[in-house]
């Protein structure tokens, strides 16, 4: 059983807690995020530590009084740090560039790829094989990295492909003559 719905979260210095009824906003130095709880979750803000604590203790509950703790946590974290995937291009003539808001990827497909960059995000190519997603949302950061992942995504003979920075990709050994 976990017990994250339990920790208290502390708010850094310059992130301000708005509630009305179950909406929550959360403002930062990097930007401000809102989102709809539970009303089976009751969120109390003393100061600079927020708790939160549930109404029953059936499994449904429990599940959700972790899951919105770790979802304010992420609301915290964002507009105070920030997030940000870091993705890399592994291939002969793979590579990433930035034309306005634009993301254009040649990746082996006949025509480049192209990704708008959404407003509350930031797209960056520091080299032409290396792509950075940032912004405040942990969910969006991750969404559009998995989506500019899947365009080309790592295989397991030749290990070509977008691949997040520090992943794994286990290869496989390919025919072998007789």
């Amino acid at each position: 059983m976990s017990r994250i719905g339990y920790k208290e979260v502390v708010l850094p210095a310059g992130v301000e807690v708005k509630r009305d009824g179950n909406v929550v906003t959360v403002k930062g130095p990097k930007g401000e995020l809102t989102r709809e709880f539970s009303d089976k979750i009751s969120m109390n803000v003393e100061g600079n530590i927020v708790k939160f604590d549930r109404s029953a203790d059936d499994n449904k509950t429990k599940a959700l009084h972790g899951t919105t703790r770790a979802n304010f946590h992420n609301m915290v974290v964002g507009v105070s740090e920030g997030f940000k995937k870091e993705l890399e291009l592994q291939g002969v003539g793979y590579r990433a560039q930035m034309k306005g808001k634009t993301l254009i990827l040649n990746v082996g497909y006949s025509n480049p790829v192209e990704f708008e960059t959404p407003a509350e995000l930031k797209l960056e190519t520091p080299s032409a094989t290396s792509i950075v997603v940032s912004g405040v949302s942990k969910q969006e950061v991750g969404d559009l990295a998995a989506r500019i992942r899947l365009t080309r995504a790592p295989e397991p003979y030749k290990g070509k492909g977008i691949r997040y920075v520090g992943e794994y990709v286990r290869r496989k050994e390919g025919k072998t003559g007789k």
